[in-house]
């Protein structure tokens, strides 16, 4: 029974999750592509084979699909994926083209493009401020109220009373900005810019690593320096201190996801820790458990994610897109058809791939692997 409990709420985290998210993504194409002229021919959340859906006054059909794994916004004169013309467009007239994306010009449909992976951005900036109007904006100095003996901060020799500038250079505004590097740098050389009496000090150490192990076996490690604030301070602030504190903490997340895929690239953690929708799910159901706030804090984590990746110049995705329309701005024509051609086969291949590896990943983080392993041994 718990068995079933735990799946149902693997699922309807997932939905409820994932949902919200592509329809705003979603959402951001179309109503930049209607502020354009452009008609919009299908607004689907999900993939493949349509489960319901209805037809607005406009001409615009709205479905739900059966695959959950992402959706898409089809307008006038797109062919597809790919963002082909359609054959068929030449033959409309010049106020026919006009309402097709690509009788658009450059610059507006780089809009376009760019609208989804933004508005989840913006989706992520309205969650945490929710978060600062209802609990406060963070303002806990950076200033070390207590060293746990033998931690990595005691053997680096931080005193009580210290105040942290900066952590690799990385400035360091609250107490909660060292917390943010550091889950994400276990075992970790570090140099710490720091204030002692007044004085300038740098302190070299290597941070302390905490391990985690999840209810599959696998095993996820972060980073500690084993200080604690010398107190705790929040502010309710006014609007305009609301936003700063939100805008800083998706561009403090975003940093995160660039650290974490630079230490994949360059060997300092492991590539595994990747994941995909099975990850995500799993990581849903156990948030509905916690309650909402942690939920609704992953969602924000899970829509700058989307508006990051989205952004990556891989043909098939937003960012693939808008490199093609910023090469036909600067060159005042289109790439290249076989060109661009390459570069979508190579987009698919590519993504084809990750999702191949993701998914392998998903499957070892819900045991399937070592119970395998243990069926054949």
């Amino acid at each position: 029974m718990n068995h079933i409990l735990t799946i149902a709420a693997m699922v309807g985290g997932f939905f409820a999750l994932i949902g919200p998210l592509v329809f705003m993504h979603e959402l951001g194409h179309y109503v930049v592509g209607r502020l354009f002229g452009v008609h919009a021919e299908v607004f689907s959340i999900g993939m493949g084979r349509e489960l319901f859906g209805w037809n607005d006054r406009r001409g615009t059909r709205w479905k739900v699909s059966a695959l959950p794994i992402g959706g898409f916004v089809k307008f006038a004169g797109d062919m597809g994926a790919a963002g082909e013309r359609d054959p068929a467009w030449h033959a409309l007239s010049s106020e026919e083209q006009a309402k097709t994306i690509h009788g658009r010009p450059a610059w507006q449909r780089f809009l376009i493009v760019a609208a989804g992976p933004l508005t989840n951005f913006v989706v992520a900036i309205a969650i945490y401020a929710g978060f600062f109007a209802a609990y406060g904006v963070p303002l806990t100095p950076p200033v070390v109220g207590s060293v746990i003996q033998g931690s990595a901060a005691d053997k680096g020799g931080l005193k009580q009373g210290d105040r942290i500038v900066s952590i690799d250079g990385r400035a360091i505004g609250t107490f909660d900005d060292i917390g943010l590097m550091m889950v994400i740098r276990p075992h970790a050389d570090l140099h710490i810019a720091l204030l002692r009496g007044g004085r300038e000090l740098t302190v070299d150490l290597v941070s302390d690593t905490i391990t985690q192990t999840d209810d599959a076996g696998n095993k996820v490690e972060s980073g500690q320096l084993g200080i604690g604030p010398a107190g705790v301070a929040y502010s309710r602030g006014n609007m305009g201190d609301i936003a700063r504190a939100s805008l800083l903490a998706v561009r403090d997340r975003v940093r995160m996801i660039t650290d974490i895929f630079g230490q994949i690239l360059h060997g300092q953690r492991s590539a595994r820790e990747l994941g995909g929708p099975l990850r995500i799910a799993q990581f849903s159901g156990e948030r509905v458990t916690l309650g909402f706030v942690p939920f609704i804090d992953l969602m924000a984590l899970i829509s700058i994610n989307l508006g990051f990746l989205n952004l990556l110049p891989i043909p098939l995705l937003d960012g693939g897109h808008l490199f093609f329309y910023l090469a036909e701005m600067v060159r005042r024509r289109p790439l290249p058809r076989r060109t661009q051609e390459w570069a979508f086969r190579s987009g698919v291949a590519l993504l084809l791939g990750f999702m191949v590896f993701v998914t392998a990943n998903d499957l070892g983080s819900l045991g399937l692997w070592r119970k395998l392993s243990g069926l054949v041994g």
